[in-house]
């Protein structure tokens, strides 16, 4: 049976209602609300009946507020959003396009380590970008999609590159951006973005511990607001004054875990590659540990 997940919303209806209108028997209408929720499904029921659990975006309820965010695809269970969207972009389709996804089973963020999340409570998708950019200007798009994330919520700060941080210097999202060029062209980008909302793994932070914003909402926001940040590729410098604003490793001592090895000393400034420049080198990529204020 199909269909129940496009009725729901996020007030509960009787099963009784559903299957009337699914055109199948009570029992039918529990057994695929027990199925959707093995799939990770944000489905809940009680004596009350069925809902999606509130905040949830569900193509019906979900409204994507510009051009970004279309066409969408909502998935319970995936291997990784980043290879739904890779092969949905093989077949050629437009920018803009969103896979969001409950359960990632091979979800994974930057250098390789794995993305934990909860089905309901994490945000996890990959959108689609076809920017017009020579391939040397592509390292500014990780700190652009980190500084969306950023302007999205209005909490905490940007972690180099684009680790969103709350207050209290726990991690509460990150950016992961693949791309495919040929020659010095870019074909197109995929931009991951996990974030916990409603709850966080250990030694982690959730959105909602600071500010009572739904998944939906917060996806809503950040496709607005990258949407009106992207054309600042085309002006770096106008760009990265706005990173900066948004920063919490400038001006802080750090220690920086490159592939040449360990770089450590004050975050002095993010130059117009999106280089990190620290104690006077530049720092290309890396992962980078902020080191306490007092020692």
């Amino acid at each position: 049976m199909g269909g129940l997940l496009d009725l729901l919303d996020e007030t509960y209806r009787s099963g009784e209602a559903l299957a009337r209108q699914l055109r199948v028997s009570r029992a039918a209408v529990s057994k695929e609300a027990k199925r959707l929720q093995a799939e990770g499904y944000p489905v809940e029921v009680s004596r009350k009946g069925y809902r999606i659990l509130p905040g949830t975006p569900l193509p019906h309820l979900f409204q994507p507020p510009g051009r970004l965010g279309r066409p969408y695809r909502y998935l319970g269970r995936v291997g990784s959003t980043q290879d739904v969207l890779r092969a949905w972009a093989e077949e050629g389709v437009p920018e803009g396009a969103l896979v969001l996804a409950e359960v990632q089973e091979r979800g994974r963020g930057r250098r390789g380590r794995a993305w934990e999340s909860r089905p309901g409570a994490s945000l996890t998708f990959s959108l689609l970008l076809r920017p017009t950019l020579p391939l040397a200007a592509l390292s500014l798009l990780p700190l652009l999609a980190g500084l969306a994330l950023f302007e999205a919520v209005g909490v905490g700060g940007l972690k180099w590159p684009n680790d969103l941080l709350a207050p209290d210097g726990r991690k509460l999202a990150g950016v992961l951006l693949e791309a495919k060029a040929e020659g010095e062209e870019v074909i197109y980008a995929l931009l991951g973005v996990g974030m916990n909302v409603a709850w966080a793994p250990e030694g982690a932070a959730s959105l909602q511990e600071f500010l009572a914003l739904s998944r939906k909402e917060v996806l809503e926001g950040f496709l607005l607001h990258l949407e009106a940040l992207l054309p600042l590729l085309e002006d770096p410098q106008a760009l990265l004054a706005r990173y900066r604003q948004a920063s919490c490793t400038l001006g802080r001592k750090v220690r920086v875990h490159t592939p040449r090895g360990v770089v450590e000393g004050l975050a002095e400034d993010v130059l117009p590659d999106g280089s990190l420049l620290v104690g006077g080198r530049r720092v290309g990529a890396g992962e980078v540990e902020l080191l306490p204020l007092i020692e």
